[in-house]
């Protein structure tokens, strides 16, 4: 491609987004680039007609797609319909308006749910559609899966690169925290903040038991910049850090209660659904083509969480 990129990134608001744009911010961009944060209030993606006009406004060689409509396990039980229907048309509308304007290069967000429930350990990038994912979140998982499906298809019929990230539980500033509704380590760290606050038990949802690799959400950042600028393929990628990383909840919970200080009882409710109790994923894939990357340090990352939730609780989605 000749000239500078102008980066579209879909979802530019959220835990990712966010990221993205604190470390364009801090380096990663380069001369004569621009960047674009979408936000929901910029566009609803459900709308093949609002995604149409957002592509003739900004005209993007380049697109960061992040944008879905997520929730956590519970909420993903109770309106697996929603889930199905609402990703399938902002990922459709996405794709195919980028296609449509010329879009270059599209770097899509999927999640280690698209996995099948049964399967062999370490999952790898090869495996997506081996078998149904786990029921609890069906319908999202399925439409993440046909993001790939697209992708393919897209290579295959115009030899269009739109490739896909697969991370780990993500997490960090700018997540959603609400509590009913939101990812393990967002509710983790704002229940262990009010329970602080207020001088009560933590109570966590479910055994401690399952096991899950996190990755902070800044360095997931500057890996999506990386599959932008470098990544040729068009089969997917997982962003994760090592099998030998993998902690439990309790691991987590643990995490949280030190980078908050907190020094009450902890209460695991195990009448509350572990979802998964694992969904260990290979970064084989990843150190083939980064040997040297750093990942922040697991407790490093969770007090800066806890820091800027406790710094900004106030605005915080909640």
């Amino acid at each position: 491609m000749d000239g500078p990129m102008r980066v579209l990134v879909t979802g530019g608001s959220g835990l990712v987004g966010r990221a993205i744009e604190r470390v364009v911010k801090e380096g990663e961009r380069r001369e004569g680039e621009e960047w674009i944060f979408l936000s929901s209030k910029d566009a609803n993606l459900v709308s093949a007609e609002e995604t149409r006009s957002v592509f003739q406004k900004h005209r993007p060689t380049h697109v960061i797609h992040l944008a879905a409509m997520v929730g956590g396990l519970y909420r993903n039980m109770r309106q697996n319909l929603d889930f199905w229907r609402d990703n399938v048309h902002i990922n459709d509308n996405v794709l195919y308006m980028s296609q449509e304007f010329g879009v270059v290069k599209v770097v899509s967000c999927l999640s280690t749910c698209v996995f099948p429930d049964k399967t062999t350990y370490p999952i790898d990038e090869t495996m997506m559609h081996n078998g149904a994912p786990h029921e609890s979140n069906y319908g999202y998982a399925y439409a993440k899966r046909m993001i790939d499906v697209h992708n393919r298809a897209c290579f295959q019929q115009y030899g269009l690169r739109y490739t896909a990230v697969i991370p780990t539980n993500i997490f960090g500033p700018h997540d959603n925290y609400n509590i009913e509704d939101c990812h393990v380590m967002p509710g983790l760290v704002h229940k262990t903040y009010l329970a602080k606050k207020e001088g009560k038990p933590l109570e966590v949802w479910g055994s401690g038991r399952a096991l899950r690799q996190f990755i902070y959400s800044v360095d997931l950042a500057r890996l999506f910049v990386w599959v932008l600028r470098e990544y040729d393929e068009v089969e997917p990628i997982i962003a994760s850090v090592g099998e030998e990383d993998e902690l439990t909840i309790k691991d987590a919970v643990d995490a949280v209660v030190e980078g908050f200080g907190f020094k009450g009882e902890v209460i695991y409710d195990t009448s509350k659904s572990d979802g998964q109790i694992k969904k260990t994923a290979s970064n084989a894939k990843l150190r083939k083509y980064l040997p040297d990357f750093k990942f922040t340090p697991f407790k490093a990352a969770v007090k800066e969480t806890c820091d800027w939730l406790a710094a900004n609780y106030d605005i915080i989605r909640k």
